[in-house]
């Protein structure tokens, strides 16, 4: 009689893949900041990479830049930022920097009229290469100065914001008031944010830009830090 046949062995279990470690590209997003000279773009931008103040800067020369990770809630973006010199023998540079931004910082002092109505020429300089896919923050750098000195007021800054289709903030580089804030506000209005995506049509913004977010601001202190000099 013969032995019935011994049962196949039990199919090994399949290996199981070690879970993906590989992790998606970093957006990164291009902000280049505009305005007169001595308005405080440069000084904007150190406080908010070094958290410091230097009285005593040089005029920027053509082009500077830098780079900072920001962690926000729904995701990790870097930060390419731009300095660009502010005197009009580099003005013709300008245009190839703001081809492909995905933000345009235009900063004024309050303390100087005249850079507030130059903004209107840097607005326009943007939209002449960006047209409307772009966000545009105008900043009103230098509140320490205090109300004494001021020649802007935080309503006529609002207003052309409004008019224009822009998002606003006053800030104190020297102080440090308002800095972080900025640069929350405009990495949450970068394309692809939660904040950008879900702000409809209730910001600062024109019709097709309607999905920048506002910037609600509380009144800036009338003088963050009693300063008597220049507050670049």
């Amino acid at each position: 009689m013969s032995e019935a046949a011994a049962p196949a062995p039990a199919a090994a279990p399949a290996a199981k893949r070690p879970p993906s470690t590989s992790l998606a590209p970093l957006a990164k997003y291009k902000l280049v900041f505009l305005g007169d000279q001595s308005v405080g773009k440069t000084s904007i931008i150190t406080r908010f990479m070094y958290d410091n103040f230097d009285r005593h800067y040089q005029a920027t020369i053509g082009i500077d830049f830098l780079s900072k990770t920001m962690y926000l809630e729904d995701r990790t973006v870097r930060l390419q930022l731009w300095d660009t010199a502010g005197q009009e023998r580099f003005r013709s540079l300008i245009p190839s920097y703001i081809r492909d931004s995905s933000v345009a910082v235009v900063v004024y002092d309050v303390s100087n009229r005249a850079s507030f109505l130059n903004t209107a020429k840097w607005v326009e300089d943007v939209r002449a290469e960006r047209g409307n896919d772009v966000v545009i923050c105008l900043v009103g750098n230098k509140t320490d100065l205090g109300n004494d000195k001021r020649q802007v007021s935080t309503e006529e800054g609002e207003e052309r914001a409004r008019k224009d289709g822009l998002l606003f903030m006053e800030c104190s580089a020297k102080a440090g008031y308002n800095v972080k804030s900025l640069f929350r506000k405009l990495a949450t209005a970068l394309p692809g944010s939660a904040d950008a995506a879900g702000a409809g049509g209730n910001g600062v913004a024109s019709p097709a830009n309607s999905n920048l977010v506002d910037i609600k601001l509380s009144a800036a202190p009338a003088n963050v830090d009693e300063a008597k000099s220049c507050g670049c």
